[in-house]
């Protein structure tokens, strides 16, 4: 019995290091398997053919809108403000009075310049019947002698000259005086009143460093944007664009470039641009600040690849060219770009291979032996 219980014990220790054996040799398959599976995968290079293309992208830049026509109104003359015909949000039409002002030596002064007026007509036309008489009389020989016509006409001439002067000094206080209405140069919307009914206004003195009213012009208005140096090329007169303002986020204003600057401002090394906004509904308020998008369209002649593709190191900007199974890195500029691709300019040229994911451990003249090409 003791025999047979040796045999037992030596068979169930051979099975279990059998089982044990098989098992670890499927692990270290498994495990083989899996590590050069990953070798496998790690080596696969995805390239693709480099093609010439347009690449389309747009810039965000901040912009100010403001409106097409804006003016401050001061008072011409010294005076008291009589009455105030609008106030702040009327909506005014050209030539609209606004306000009534009102100045008593200006009133004075008319009155004195009309009778002066009047009195310059009359001796004027005195003058003038005496010439007139001694000019007929003169027609019959010896009545009339010549030096006494001249002195007749000299005196007419400068009693009219007199009249004149009177006229111009009549019409400059009437003119004046006109100043004390207060009118609209241009329809729009009162934005600002400074004063109230009494107060002093005029070209100097207390009271006057401030605008009667602030008048502008809403139903249009001017978008006002400075383009950086190296996007000008993308704007000409007639482009469009689109922005919008944080008041209505999902809703996108369409404008078009009218007036271009035609040179950079030496602050900001941009151009000044200005676009014409129709604003009939009033939606837009002048002061409002609008994210305006310019859409780039690049040349079409230009190789535009994955942004993967470039590889910003260290040493520069490259893209990696496959060339005999080797990668080869060829330094290159970039252009535009958009959220997928950017434009390159290099020693490149359509139909060579690159790398879709450029990365620093694809090292320059290294082997690429797996190189999976697809076209993009």
């Amino acid at each position: 019995m003791r025999h047979i219980h040796q045999i037992a014990m030596t068979v169930l220790v051979a099975g279990a290091a059998t089982v044990l054996q098989s098992c670890g040799s499927s692990r270290a398959e498994e495990e083989e398997g899996k590590k050069a599976a990953a070798e496998s995968s790690a080596h696969v290079v995805d390239a693709f053919p480099l093609k010439k293309e347009q690449l389309v992208s747009n810039i965000q830049i901040p912009g100010e809108l403001i409106a097409f026509q804006h003016v401050d109104i001061y008072a011409k003359v010294s005076s008291f403000v009589k009455k105030l015909h609008v106030d702040v949000g009327t909506e005014v039409r050209e030539g609209q009075l606004l306000a009534t002002m009102e100045a008593p030596e200006l009133t004075s002064q008319l009155v004195t310049s009309e009778s002066r007026l009047k009195s310059f007509e009359a001796i004027y036309q005195a003058s003038k019947a005496n010439y007139d008489r001694l000019l007929e009389t003169s027609k019959t020989p010896g009545t009339v002698s010549q030096n006494d016509l001249d002195v007749a006409l000299a005196k007419q001439r400068s009693d009219l000259a007199q009249l004149d002067a009177a006229r111009s000094a009549s019409r400059e206080i009437t003119d004046t005086r006109n100043y004390l209405e207060i009118r609209a140069p241009f329809s729009g919307i009162i934005s600002a009143r400074n004063v109230s009914t009494g107060a002093y206004v005029g070209p100097s003195g207390k009271g006057s460093e401030f605008p009667l009213f602030t008048l502008v012009e809403q139903r249009k208005l001017r978008l006002v944007v400075s383009v950086p140096e190296q996007y000008t090329s993308y704007l000409k007169n007639q482009s469009q664009v689109t922005f919008k303002v944080k008041s209505l986020p999902n809703q996108q204003f369409p404008a078009k470039v009218t007036r271009l600057a035609g040179a950079l401002d030496a602050r900001l090394r941009s151009q000044r641009t200005e676009m014409d906004v129709v604003n009939t509904d009033r939606k837009l308020l002048p002061g409002m600040i609008a994210e305006v998008s310019i859409p780039l369209a690049g040349d079409a002649s230009t190789f535009a690849v994955p942004r993967t593709a470039v590889l910003n190191s260290t040493q520069g900007t490259y893209v990696i060219k496959v060339v005999d199974k080797r990668a080869v890195w060829v330094p290159v500029k970039t252009g535009s770009s958009s959220t997928e691709k950017t434009e390159i300019f290099g020693d490149v040229k359509e139909g060579d291979v690159l790398v879709k994911v450029a990365n620093e451990e694809i090292r320059d003249n290294s082997d690429l032996k797996n190189v999976k090409q697809e076209t993009i």
